[in-house]
């Protein structure tokens, strides 16, 4: 499976407001864990061209990423900021 449990704690550490691995709620976590599947089910679309579900669980990905982003945004835009570099998401 691409998503284990050691990849989400690695994702978990590097990305949450504290550094540490309980930390799985916080804005920056959860679109590090999205940016993830993001990409894996980007991959998958890109040799299964008519697999129309898949298309449609990407496309919410992308919005509860969009959803959190906004979020933090208008909260915080220092972490805002890093999270973007971070994860390489804007150029």
């Amino acid at each position: 499976m691409y998503l284990t449990t050691e990849i989400k704690q690695d994702l978990f550490k590097k990305h949450g407001i504290g550094k540490k691995e309980t930390d799985t709620g916080s804005p920056e976590s959860q679109i590090a864990l999205f940016t993830h599947r993001i990409n894996h089910l980007t991959s998958h679309l890109k040799s299964n061209k008519k697999d129309f579900s898949t298309q449609q669980g990407l496309m919410k990905l992308v919005g509860k990423r969009k959803k959190l982003l906004n979020y933090l945004q208008k909260t915080n835009i220092d972490r805002y900021r890093s999270i973007l570099a971070e994860l390489e998401l804007r150029k």
